[in-house]
């Protein structure tokens, strides 16, 4: 099913009607949820667990003053920091996952695949939107987990400047700009997650296998990132650069591992991305 050659692709299914009808969506708004229940959750088991104390400096949850966890109640960056740490080794990648492998299956699944095909939705055109959106609503995803985060600390905790765990103190502007960087590092790592959800999605025509796939490569890929006999091995792996991030908490930010990963997960993603576009070109749509 092809669409009209007199209709011009770009016409036809805007980004921002494609994203706002994903946004409404309650799928989006559950994962949104989780995403800002987080930091509450954690809070109020800092405030009302049985550790809790009346002085705030005595309030840790992490194993002492170097640990990043430990310095997650010295002020709201911290918070935010331990935050982005609990979350990107499976809540960030869950909602990666669902955003990316639901996109095409999603409308298959419904039945309105081969009815957007022929409105007429040239089907680069529909990959390109959808893969498009994914992304936006993972980003967004991210940006709502920082800024929620960082109000919840500031609320708690109050405002103290970013204390690392490597040494050195960041406030203002350049606690803002560390944590920016790690917001873009984890973005980009997740390319890697987003890019095999986005192949399973033409590959299937049910959307929780094509996110439960995309999950059970990312988890294997950790698991072999932890077995130490591999050695070097490991280093290939786009999962072993997950915490790269705490480079940038360094006095000098250390570029090195963040670069490395993030040029292993964007390859991925650009490889996983050119075989899904040529996998659903040729894919028999009947749904």
């Amino acid at each position: 099913m092809t669409a009209s050659p007199h209709v011009r692709s770009g016409t036809v299914l805007p980004v921002r009607v494609e994203l706002a009808r994903q946004l409404r969506r309650p799928r989006t708004l559950v994962v949104y949820g989780l995403l800002v229940l987080l930091p509450l959750i954690v809070v109020a088991a800092v405030k009302l667990g049985p550790s809790a104390s009346s002085d705030p400096g005595s309030r840790r949850f992490g194993g002492g003053s170097l640990d990043l966890v430990g310095l997650a109640t010295s002020g709201a960056w911290n918070f935010c920091i331990t935050m982005l740490f609990f979350a990107t080794g499976f809540l960030l990648v869950l909602v990666t996952a669902v955003f990316l492998g639901d996109t095409v299956a999603g409308e298959a699944q419904w039945g309105t695949l081969r009815y957007l095909l022929a409105a007429p939705v040239p089907r680069g055109r529909l990959l390109g939107v959808k893969l498009v959106v994914g992304l936006l609503s993972t980003a967004g995803g991210l940006f709502l987990l920082i800024v929620v985060s960082y109000g919840v600390g500031l609320l708690a905790f109050g405002s103290g400047p970013l204390a690392s765990p490597a040494g050195g103190v960041y406030d203002g502007w350049d606690a803002a700009a560390r944590v920016m960087v790690i917001a873009v590092f984890i973005m980009l790592s997740l390319l890697f997650t987003a890019g095999i959800a986005f192949l399973m999605t033409v590959s299937t025509d049910v959307p929780l296998g094509a996110v439960g796939a995309a999950l059970i490569i990312v988890i294997v890929s950790s698991i072999l990132d932890a077995i130490e006999a591999l050695g070097d091995l490991r280093q290939w792996l786009p999962t072993d650069y997950t915490n790269a991030w705490v480079g940038a908490l360094s006095p000098q930010i250390d570029w090195s591992q963040m670069a490395r990963g993030a040029t292993y997960s964007a390859v991925a993603f650009v490889v996983l991305v050119a075989v899904a576009f040529v996998r659903f070109a040729r894919k028999d749509v009947l749904s």
